[in-house]
């Protein structure tokens, strides 16, 4: 690590936009292999990048790039489903490639990555900030024919792009505190199959999660559901007493939180410019007791037996839908579901690592210059150290994306799940 740091501050040769100098942080800070530690645009940043839209969207994965929305042209060739093979003449191999360098993951997780670059306009913004601003963008794709095609589409917002006439926009309702919340984890029953489908998108402590699985997990009971489906493929953590509570309605044996749950020290230099200081430096204070290799741990959570809930434990078969959004909490709930007789793990790899993660206190530090944003741990967690090091949790059924499934718009992991719980009934 000090030979990166080296080699960023080397490179420091002459001014910075500050989006030249949070690409140079998120090159030398993603070598840490840290998910949680991320280089975030300062606040003023951040509400101008709404300002230029990169023309498509699209799914990435090893070696593929799919269109999943034009936004530039409803009448262009380059439709859902289209394959991307390159841009301005860069393979998307190379792209993706070149835009990992920035991008911080767990260990040596690959699938988190490309679906950090696939969620909404992720993967645009960063073609932008590393390979510039340009009117119009030439796309080479494959044709329903199989040929190769180039195509030029506009960048949206930019002069080239000031000929369009802006819809009006019209006044939305806001959504119902209800329906805000249902939005966010939803439990949905199919008698007739003797399953149900819960969807959970978050572990965050606002909303009323600890509510939503006592009444979810009673109706389970009432209903004699067979089967559950839990959907955690949008879920990038949260809460870890959350997680841990829907693991104890669904595992069926006493589990310990973490191995070892840890931090290096008290107090650093760069404290003054954290935030909510005062709240961490209670927790450290009050929390963490210095053990006998001189870290900070948390004693209780490294020796706290859970045992499983008593009143309303689901014993049928589980199944968790799983994918590079599948982040910190939602990985320990995976993880500690991973390998039990009636669980199994549908989709691809989690985005969050098995062996462990470094989270649990996550203040900004904010930089005095550039009010750039980095989120940095305070904590290292191993959940277990006997398992093997940067990887997520491993699906047991593995529904890897494709191209046919978005042309169909079809959801694959979620089919195979439903044919999973034919098969048993």
């Amino acid at each position: 690590m000090d030979a990166y740091f080296t080699a960023g501050y080397n490179s420091l040769q002459d001014s910075l936009t500050e989006g030249g100098f949070q690409l140079l942080l998120s090159k030398v800070v993603s070598k840490i292999g840290c998910g949680h530690t991320v280089v975030r645009p300062s606040k003023a940043a951040a509400r101008r990048q709404g300002a230029l839209q990169f023309p498509v969207v699209m799914k990435l994965w090893p070696d593929t790039a799919v269109v999943v929305f034009n936004a530039a042209s409803k009448d262009s060739l380059i439709k859902r489903g289209t394959v991307i093979h390159s841009i301005d003449g860069r393979p998307i191999k190379s792209i993706t490639d070149t835009l990992f360098q920035f991008l911080s993951t767990d260990g040596y997780n690959q699938t988190h990555k490309y679906q950090t670059l696939s969620n909404g306009f992720s993967f645009g913004r960063m073609y932008l900030n590393v390979f510039g601003v340009k009117t119009a963008y030439r796309f080479t794709y494959l044709d329903s024919f199989g040929n190769r095609r180039t195509v030029s589409l506009p960048l949206l917002g930019s002069v080239a792009d000031s000929s369009r006439k802006a819809a009006p926009r019209q006044k939305q309702k806001k959504p119902s505190k209800k329906a805000r919340l249902q939005e966010m984890r939803s439990l949905r029953i199919d008698a007739a199959a003797g399953a149900a489908y819960m969807t959970l998108h978050t572990f965050q402590k606002r909303h009323r999660l600890q509510r939503f699985f006592r009444q979810s997990f009673k109706t389970l009971q009432q209903k004699h559901t067979k089967h559950l489906v839990i959907d955690l493929r949008s879920n990038g953590g949260g809460s870890v007493s959350a997680s841990t509570l829907l693991t104890r309605y669904t595992i069926n044996h006493p589990f310990v939180l973490a191995d070892s749950l840890y931090a290096v020290n008290r107090s650093w230099q760069g404290r003054r410019h954290q935030t909510e200081r005062l709240n961490n430096w209670l927790f450290l204070q009050l929390m963490a007791h210095r053990g006998k290799n001189g870290h900070f741990h948390l004693r209780y959570f490294e020796r706290k037996k859970f045992e499983p809930k008593k009143k309303n434990h689901f014993n049928g078969n589980i199944y968790l839908l799983t994918g590079g959004n599948t982040f910190s909490a939602a990985s320990l709930f995976a993880g500690a579901l991973k390998g039990q007789s009636n669980v199994t793990i549908v989709g691809e790899e989690t985005g969050g690592a098995a062996y462990g993660n470094n989270a649990w206190l996550l203040p900004d530090l904010v930089l005095p210059n550039t009010r750039l944003r980095i989120k940095l741990p305070q904590f290292r967690m191993v959940v277990n150290k006997d398992l093997p090091k940067g990887f997520g949790v491993q699906p047991d059924v593995f529904i890897p994306p494709s191209v046919q499934a978005i042309r169909e718009g079809r959801d694959y992991k979620m089919e195979a799940a439903k044919s999973l719980i034919q098969q048993r009934n």
